[in-house]
């Protein structure tokens, strides 16, 4: 069951203040407006400092559509010998594929042939908390296993 929000009728101003409207137009779906493949698009909790250069946190909720090619400088989230990572994908000097952090306290990772290496999905957003409280008073918890634990949220889904 979708969820719809009221959309403005103008964007914020991320510069100088304009003058404020109280107009909205109609609502927003995430359904219709961020996930285009409903089929293989999932949410996926972040742990770790890895890709803070990217804008991605700690916390952060990925969206990550299975149904996209990565290409260079693809955010993707990759499975190494089964276990899952988020890096950009980019290409090195000597034309082989590296998971790059953006974070210049982790070193690239090459991918070699002799390793179990998939692709699992293209990152297409993230959804960082801005407000702490809201943050904390809705937390994504992960089980043993690393996977989230939608059950403390009614089996419901942020997105």
């Amino acid at each position: 069951m979708a969820m719809a929000v009221p959309m403005a009728l103008e964007a914020v101003h991320a510069g100088f203040p304009s003058v404020a409207q109280d107009y909205f137009d109609g609502d927003f779906s995430f359904d219709d407006n961020v996930i285009t493949h409903p089929d293989t698009t999932f949410v996926m909790a972040v742990a770790g400092d890895s890709m803070e250069g990217a804008g991605i946190f700690d916390g952060d909720i990925l969206v990550v559509d299975r149904s996209l090619a990565a290409e260079e400088n693809s955010i993707v989230v990759a499975a190494i010998n089964g276990e899952l990572t988020v890096k950009r994908l980019i290409m090195s000097a000597d034309n082989r594929p590296l998971l790059h952090p953006e974070n210049p306290q982790y070193p690239d990772i090459p991918l070699y042939l002799e390793q179990e290496v998939v692709i699992w999905g293209v990152v297409i957003g993230n959804f960082h908390w801005q407000n702490s409280y809201a943050r904390h008073s809705r937390p994504l918890e992960a089980d043993a296993a690393g996977k989230p634990d939608w059950e403390g949220r009614n089996g419901t889904q942020p997105l």
